[in-house]
């Protein structure tokens, strides 16, 4: 196959197009690819974000039950898939979860297209079949790995080397995640709808309402903030929705009634504008119980130049420098929790401000979208000796950065 050097159709496969860190990296990639000259396809089952996805002017193709771990379906649909490849002279297929990446593997086996993987999750193998059901991932021509967390897993329990493995952070988009893009009315606006009071300093913990991302522990850990400095004021706000089905949501309510911290809690659901809750936010928390693969809610605080506290294992460990862009403690450790929230809302106002400029600066310099995007670009040019990465910065002059 002649593929042009600036114009190679390249094809996304997800299970669907709903919304996460898979699907908005998936976007991201349609955009770069179509800016570059190439012709950006996603198949998956469909989903909210497929108008958004062909307003960048990539194509999305329905595929049923394209997350499904049956055999059979997965037989199907790489049945389903070569045909496609052919049809539309498909140069390189990106797979980004396990059941896609399987049909597509199977696929691209048939049609010796080039095979592209990113291992976005945790993938635990704690049961028997899990490790070579996850290994899918782990086959591609190039595996792109979210850090050098997942990076490391890789190399040490599915031994891809370093000719295959590639490391690309996920990034934040720095003009939508920057302090000046935030208007005022905004933030108001955000702050009236979760009945903040004026003046009162607002935690926020931004994600899905699931045990392992660590709400029960913020609220153990700010009860006893509360009772260590009662007369200090501050709201916490937890951004994010309950799985369908799950009581969690209930119980973290419950649990928060009991604790005494009814009046100084909020579950919001699920945040539309994320830039003006982290503008509104004094302090923004990631106190999750497990290794997060990337965790790129962090960098989007930072790059809004806000303070944070993660807990210090994954890949947090890469995107936060204990004292100097945030603050880490050890994952479960109510107290050192308790004691990181309190050093915050009692710091000086410049020690702020320099941790925030610190931490927007190393955002700018190591995760953005843009470098995420260039990068993933040089891996479609390893494979197909294209030309679609462009040397070049980032179209954006920053005005935030703190002196």
């Amino acid at each position: 196959m002649t593929i042009p050097p600036h114009s190679p159709v390249i094809l996304q496969i997800l299970p669907a197009l709903e919304q996460g860190g898979v699907e908005r990296g998936t976007l991201e990639m349609a955009e770069a690819i179509t800016q570059a000259g190439g012709t950006a396809l996603v198949m998956s089952a469909g989903g909210r974000l497929v108008p958004a996805l062909e307003r960048l002017g990539a194509q999305h193709h329905t595929l049923p039950r394209c997350g499904s771990k049956n055999p059979l379906s997965i037989l199907r649909n790489a049945g389903t898939l070569a045909r496609f490849i052919r049809q539309k002279n498909v140069a390189l297929v990106h797979a980004r979860s396990r059941a896609p990446a399987w049909v597509a593997r199977l696929a691209c086996n048939r049609t010796g297209t080039p095979f592209v993987t990113t291992w976005h999750g945790v993938h635990a193998n704690n049961f028997p079949g899990k490790k070579r059901y996850n290994a899918v991932l782990a086959s591609g021509d190039r595996v792109i790995a979210i850090s050098q967390h997942i990076g490391q897993r890789l190399t040490q329990e599915y031994h891809v080397g370093p000719d295959r493995l590639r490391i690309i952070p996920r990034g934040a988009d720095i003009t939508q995640f920057s302090p000046n893009a935030v208007s005022g009315q905004r933030v108001h606006r955000l702050g009236e709808s979760w009945d903040v009071p004026a003046g009162v300093p607002v935690l926020l913990m931004p994600g899905r309402l699931t045990e392992w991302k660590g709400q029960r522990f913020l609220l153990d850990a700010l009860a006893r903030v509360k009772q260590t400095a009662p007369m200090t004021p501050w709201v916490c706000v937890f951004a994010g929705s309950c799985p369908p089905g799950h009581a969690y949501g209930e119980a973290l309510v419950a649990h928060a009634r009991t604790l005494g911290l009814t009046e100084q809690v909020r579950f919001a659901g699920h945040c539309q504008d994320m830039p003006a809750a982290m503008t509104l936010a004094a302090l923004v928390v990631i106190p999750s119980l497990r290794p997060e693969p990337f965790g790129r809610v962090v960098v989007e605080a930072q790059a809004m130049s806000r303070p944070v506290i993660v807990t210090a294992h994954g890949a947090a460990l890469e995107t936060v420098q204990h004292g100097l862009t945030g603050l880490s403690v050890p994952p479960g450790d109510v107290q050192a929790l308790a004691e990181a929230i309190t050093s915050v809302l009692h710091a000086p106002p410049d020690a702020l401000h320099a941790m925030g400029g610190a931490a927007r600066a190393t955002v700018l310099a190591h995760y953005t979208t843009h470098a995420m995007q260039q990068a993933t670009l040089s891996v479609y040019d390893e494979l197909l000796g294209t030309h679609l990465h462009k040397n070049e910065p980032a179209p954006f002059q920053d005005q935030s950065v703190a002196g």
